[in-house]
């Protein structure tokens, strides 16, 4: 293997060097309990509530508006949970789409158990939701909306700003699964109209198993952890000090350059799609061609298996994906591909190549030296191929 090139970013980064720094005396030094009200336990608090500011900065919130979970998965579990229990004196019925992430539609699944109503809208060819199939659906009965801001694995920006607005004015909470666009796009949840926001530090090279949920002042919701009075009484346990403090300074870091960062990885991306394109037939961008994550590049490549493609990359020293890292598991196809139109022998075809801080133009050079060879050798391999009709590309 000559070379290690690392394209799977929507599924997690590394940790900046800058962060462990920060993180480090957290684990040995300052190990002080924040509930605590001697001096190690005030160094510990001044250290979260320090994080919380630069949580509350990058997103134009309030400081008492952000709060810490272990997650992107719990942060969405909570703000589902806990705004739809605190609410159901004034109706059921909640809104989503069918291409959000497990961690909201398992959750949505979870509370319909619970008596609660469920409209998953659909999405175009693209992915986008429609905002007027969004006010179409809002019934008397309405209490949330929650639509992520990009979808994790086609990378599609979804209209949120247009559907907070329609939220707003109609009374009704608005949620967005932002795990995916914290740290690659500003998200300003006052313009936006964002009631709730979950995010996840290990997506913007902070550590893993630590998030946050911004909750809009006035928000009625429950707690979804009990037991200590931490987070202001809102999520019980013990807070992971060295973890919040990394995500502190990596959303810090991430804040104070996300244009230029924005920028390159969509250079990046495109100089990916379009040589892909004009180097090998019979394939297709999934997504939007500019309304995407600035670093998200995902296709899908007719008459091969996705799984062969990532193995055969891994071979060549390539880290990729063929979705999302918390389905790889699966053998169905990606709900996200079918529910863009894609046939589930084409969705099984999909290669998502997500960048990050670290990648250069010579590993899109790498990249395009390799795969059309290995989609050609696969391709010579597979029945569907032998039998294929001529016709159109998908170019």
């Amino acid at each position: 293997m000559s070379q290690r090139i690392y394209l799977d970013h929507a599924a997690t980064t590394y940790l900046k060097p800058e962060v462990f720094v920060e993180m480090s005396p957290f684990f040995s030094i300052n190990y002080g309990n924040p509930s605590s009200i001697h001096a190690f336990g005030r160094e510990a608090r001044k250290a979260v509530e320090v994080a919380r500011e630069r949580v509350a900065k990058a997103l134009n919130a309030q400081s008492g508006e952000i709060f810490f979970t272990s997650g992107g998965t719990e942060a969405n579990n909570w703000a589902l949970k806990g705004i739809v229990t605190a609410n159901k004196s004034k109706g059921n019925h909640i809104i989503t789409s069918m291409i959000e992430h497990h961690a909201v539609l398992h959750t949505c699944e979870n509370l319909e158990k619970l008596g609660f109503e469920v409209t998953y809208l659909p999405v175009d060819e693209n992915g986008i939701v429609s905002p007027e199939q969004v006010k179409d659906a809002i019934t008397d009965e309405t209490i949330l909306i929650s639509i992520m801001s990009a979808n994790n694995e086609i990378g599609t920006l979804q209209p949120i700003e247009e559907i907070g607005k329609i939220a707003a004015e109609a009374g009704i909470y608005f949620h967005t699964d932002a795990v995916q666009s914290v740290g690659s796009i500003k998200l300003d949840v006052k313009a936006l109209s964002i009631d709730a926001l979950s995010l996840s530090a290990h997506k913007f090279y902070g550590p893993k198993g630590v998030g946050a949920l911004y909750v809009k002042k006035g928000v009625r919701m429950d707690n979804l952890m009990h037991g200590g009075a931490q987070e202001k009484n809102r999520r019980a346990g013990t807070e992971n000090i060295p973890g919040i403090v990394g995500l502190g300074k990596a959303i810090e870091i991430a804040d104070s350059s996300i244009n230029q960062y924005a920028q390159r990885m969509k250079s990046l991306r495109d100089m990916m799609i379009n040589g892909i394109k004009d180097n090998v037939e019979f394939v297709r961008l999934n997504g939007h061609s500019t309304k995407r994550l600035p670093g998200n590049a995902n296709l899908s490549f007719e008459f091969i298996e996705g799984e062969s493609l990532l193995l055969s990359l891994d071979m060549k020293g390539i880290a990729a994906s063929s979705g999302s890292a918390c389905t790889s598991g699966s053998l169905d196809p990606s709900h996200v591909l079918l529910a863009i139109g894609l046939s589930h022998e084409i969705a099984h075809g999909s290669l998502r190549l997500t960048f990050g801080d670290a990648n250069t133009e010579q590993d899109v050079a790498y990249v395009l030296e390799v795969l059309p060879d290995i989609v050609s050798r696969l391709r010579d391999m597979s029945p569907l191929f032998a039998r294929r009709k001529e016709g159109p590309s998908y170019v």
